[in-house]
């Protein structure tokens, strides 16, 4: 992780007054590599350190300049170069060459199982560059994807001489014995010794688990798979991998017999080998020969595929060694089932030694790293318990997360697969679900306002909603918040509290709805369809007092409660005028009853008699004198009408 790389002391210093450390590459048992750049050639270096509590170790220093020497005496392009070696302070280095890519390693976890001609272009490069080691008298004495290196530009390299030495001081003692278990050699087991056969032990491994996509042994404890090495036979890869050829079975039987002396003498005769397989099944790698360095064309993407990287073309010429056949191996092999019962009392004694080299490696030297597990989406106590097995000290960090589910691990600092000490530190992200986000009110405040606040809170922004209503046009009138975690929704207009990815309506006024009242009802259509609404052409019509009839009253009300909306209907409310009202029967009444009744009904009257007299004297006679004979107008009118009462004297 990016805070692993800050916390790393030696990034961003000067070691020696020349190398410029930029970024750590890998971390392996006895060194850490960077890489760096050489401020005096200006050039791009990979800086291998040894770790600081194996600096004060002599033997370790050796084995550091060894490595320089050794593989600086090695002049192949299928070689790591080594170009400097030195001390700063504290600090012991070797100055490499750097080379952007990945490790055979990493290609394996990625695909698994190797393709046949990917299989042969890397061994066919891997065996080259191991054939100019034996040649110049040095074993590697680690060989394993870990230490196969292929580059962005198609080179395939072999490195980390760490382990390599001369083959004259070829005995290890239970310290010594370094190299990975899973690689490990069956006379480095029980005798401690090795040689060039020894490599091409670890090299017919390597060509096992690229055909098949695994290795040959397995077990929980490294001596469980060290004994096997020592006591069973490397079963044929196609009995995994029906789709490997037989000459491959035989090469990885060859290479990998119990006695040295049955297998290939050195990396050349095995490459010979290798390259008359090629010759056979038609596979040749096309790339350049191993006279000097040459640089691919090929993308670095196709690492993955068929890999046309620099390699070592095979001279058709070269003698082919004969083949082994299958009743020979048979006759070695049952030779050496009758040697096996003195063989396994030996490997008894000897276990013991290698117990005690096996317990330093895993105990206090590189094999004591241990491989971060993963605990992704685990509870806390779940994940701390993974992690106190593995022998580390969980902490707990809360952090909010929309995509991990509260209560889940989201990640760990150092990242799973880390390698690290015992004992480390290891801080386990936990989701305390999405952060939540304070909204201050939001009635009548401008919409583009509230969108922008809700949007930084995270928010899922639905529609707006539209609405008439008392707030000017484009203003707030609520918000309208759905959780996501299903809860009821609530409203914001007075603030609230949300938490991110909650749903979030905003609820906008469109201003008033149009008064249309006394305006025509062409004026009223315009009026209401500029705002968004439709106009139902049905109207209703009633009486008003103070609409003129035909003009526009008003629109109904809404069918149901709530505000209008742009793109509802209304219906227009048109007058017909004051209401009417019958006018009571007064004929033959007497003067008081016809005014009574006229009056109670709201009406207005006067008098006519036609008999010269004037109208006002009907007044000044007695009631019981009085009567009406007619009156006028006699249909229904509107209340205040002044109604005609002809007159005349009763006997």
């Amino acid at each position: 992780m990016t805070t692993n790389q800050q916390a790393d002391p030696l990034i961003g210093r000067l070691v020696d007054g020349r190398y410029r450390v930029r970024a750590r590459i890998a971390r392996g048992g006895m060194a850490t590599v960077y890489v760096a750049t050489d401020l005096r050639l200006e050039r791009r270096i990979a800086l291998k350190v040894m770790h600081a509590h194996l600096s004060d170790d002599s033997a370790f220093q050796s084995r550091f300049i060894q490595e320089a020497r050794a593989a600086a005496r090695l002049a192949d392009p299928h070689v790591v170069n080594v170009f400097d070696q030195g001390q700063d302070g504290e600090l012991a280095y070797l100055v490499m060459e750097y080379l952007p890519g990945i490790t055979l390693r990493e290609l394996l976890r990625e695909q698994k199982r190797l393709t046949i001609p990917q299989t042969i272009t890397i061994m066919d490069a891997i065996l080259a560059g191991l054939s100019a080691a034996h040649r110049a008298g040095i074993v590697h004495r680690d060989v394993k994807p870990e230490n196969v290196l292929l580059a962005e530009d198609g080179r395939i390299k072999i490195g980390d001489f760490g382990l390599a030495r001369a083959t004259t001081a070829n005995t290890a003692t239970g310290q010594q014995l370094l190299g990975t278990i899973a690689y490990l050699a069956p006379e480095l087991v029980t005798r401690g010794t090795a040689d060039a056969r020894s490599d091409i032990y670890a090299l017919g491994i390597m060509l096992y688990e690229m055909l098949v996509g695994e290795q040959p042994y397995k077990g929980e404890q490294p001596m469980q798979i060290a004994f096997q090495h020592a006591t069973e036979s490397v079963p044929r890869p196609s009995v995994r991998n029906p789709a490997v050829p037989e000459q491959l079975d035989e090469l990885v039987l060859w290479a990998t017999e119990k006695s040295p002396d049955e297998r290939p003498d050195d990396a050349q005769q095995m490459l010979e080998r290798l390259r008359a397989i090629e010759r056979e099944l038609g596979v040749t790698p096309t790339a350049a020969r191993a006279t000097a360095p040459q640089h691919s064309h090929a993308d670095s993407g196709d690492l993955t595929k068929v890999m046309p990287g620099t390699m070592v073309i095979a001279d058709p010429t070269a003698p082919v060694p004969a083949e082994i056949d299958n009743a020979t191996l048979l006759r070695r092999r049952a030779s050496k089932r009758r040697a096996r019962g003195a063989f396994l009392l030996t490997l008894v004694l000897l276990l013991a030694v290698l117990a005690g080299g096996v317990g330093w490696w895993f105990g206090s030297g590189p094999g004591s790293l241990i491989a971060m597990p993963g605990v992704a989406g685990k509870t806390y106590d779940e994940a701390a318990a993974l992690l106190v097995d593995a022998g580390f000290v969980p902490t707990q960090k809360d952090e909010p997360s929309v995509d991990v589910e509260a209560g889940a691990v989201i990640e760990t600092d150092p990242e799973e697969g880390a390698r690290l000490d015992k004992g480390t530190t290891v801080t386990v992200v936990v989701s305390s679900g999405p952060a939540s986000h304070d909204i201050a009110p939001v009635a009548g405040v401008a919409s583009d306002d509230v969108r922008a606040a809700l949007q930084a809170a995270n928010l899922e922004l639905t529609d707006d909603e539209e609405y008439f209503g008392d707030l000017d046009d484009g203003k707030v009138i609520n918000v309208r918040i759905t959780p996501r975690d299903g809860g009821d929704a609530f409203g914001c207009a007075e603030g609230c509290t949300v938490h991110e990815t909650d749903t979030a309506t905003i609820q906008v006024s469109r201003g008033a709805v149009p008064d249309v009242s006394d305006l025509s009802v062409a004026q009223a259509t315009d009026a209401l369809t500029g705002k968004g609404l439709k106009v139902n052409p049905d109207s209703l019509y009633q009486t008003s007092d103070g609409i003129g009839k035909d003009r526009v009253i008003g629109i109904a009300d809404r069918p149901t409660e709530g505000a209008w909306r742009p793109g509802e209907t209304v219906q227009l409310i048109i007058s017909e005028g004051p209401p009417l009202f019958d006018v009571p029967d007064v004929s033959g009444k007497t003067r008081d009853e016809a005014t009574r009744a006229l009056n109670d009904a709201g009406f207005k009257w006067s008098y006519t008699s036609g008999t010269g007299l004037p109208d006002s004297v009907w007044d000044l006679f007695a009631n019981e004198n009085t009567k009406v004979e007619s009156y006028s107008p006699t249909d229904a009118q509107r209340k205040g009408t002044t109604i005609t009462l002809t007159m005349s004297f009763s006997g």
